[in-house]
């Protein structure tokens, strides 16, 4: 791959690079660092990648594992005004009930979920960059999903009506015949 291809490539992935790293991270800060990582190291490592038709799948797994190291290095420790931070400047965001939601997932689901439908990689593809069976994606996948239609309707329903729908019942009396 020559110089301007490589330049090329990465214009095309950037934005995918930060959500990726976004998603594994959570900090601005941290995330513009892996990304510049992740380039730097994809650059001195170019002559290992055998295809360039597999650069987004090579560079995001670049990506990942240098995410893995700066939580390693920071021991997954998030200053509480960060996090603050972070959660008041998607406040103005219309999905910002289904941002919160997908960050409150484990963070394999999180990474599934960013991958596959916010960056639009196939699973095979997911199964390449994770290395693990596209069946495990399948599963992960459907149980990200469930998580997330739980959280998100729970959100959604007033306080009461996420109570036991029996006890629910026997408050408003519903379900029984008038005198």
């Amino acid at each position: 791959m020559t110089k301007d291809a490589f330049i090329r490539e990465v214009r095309d992935a950037e934005a995918m690079l930060y959500h990726v790293s976004k998603s594994i991270l959570k900090n601005d800060s941290d995330c513009g660092d892996a990304v510049q990582e992740t380039l730097l190291k994809a650059y001195e490592k170019l002559p290992t990648l055998k295809r360039e038709k597999f650069f987004r799948t090579w560079i995001t797994r670049i990506l990942i594992n240098e995410c893995k190291g700066i939580l390693r290095r920071r021991k997954n420790v998030i200053p509480y005004e960060d996090y603050m931070d972070n959660a008041r400047m998607f406040e103005e965001n219309r999905y910002d009930h289904l941002y919160m939601a997908i960050m409150e997932l484990p963070e394999d689901l999180r990474i599934l979920v960013t991958l596959y439908y916010i960056e639009g990689f196939s699973q095979k593809e997911i199964s390449e960059i994770l290395e693990i069976p596209t069946g495990t994606i399948k599963s992960k996948l459907s149980r990200a999903r469930d998580s997330l239609k739980e959280q998100l309707s729970n959100e959604e329903k007033p306080p009461t009506a996420r109570k036991n729908s029996k006890m629910s019942d026997k408050v408003t009396g519903k379900g029984k015949m008038p005198c």
